[in-house]
């Protein structure tokens, strides 16, 4: 399963079927999804003026993604809405 993050924009994978790990259980419920344990992404930051690594840690419960305080973009410790992905032609 996979969603793009509003607050770091990007992608966020997580692993949800098969024998690999990490990976995440998932309600099944694609419209209003639930993954746990918590997702953890830290990557480059594109904007830092040298090498740091931007943290993006979240909950997805019931549709709503809920950043925990430790993220490092401007929504940390807030909770937004799921977006939709857009449709591919």
């Amino acid at each position: 399963m996979a969603f793009r993050c509003p607050g770091c924009k990007s992608m966020h994978c997580v692993i949800v079927e098969g024998t690999g790990r990490p990976r995440w259980s998932y309600n099944g419920d694609a419209d209003a999804p639930t993954f746990s344990p918590s997702i953890h992404v830290s990557a480059p930051d594109p904007d830092a003026p040298r090498v740091e690594l931007a943290r993006c840690h979240s909950f997805v419960r019931e549709g709503q993604i809920r950043f925990l305080a430790d993220s490092t973009h401007n929504l940390a410790g807030q909770t937004v809405e799921l977006p939709d992905l857009p449709e591919l032609n």
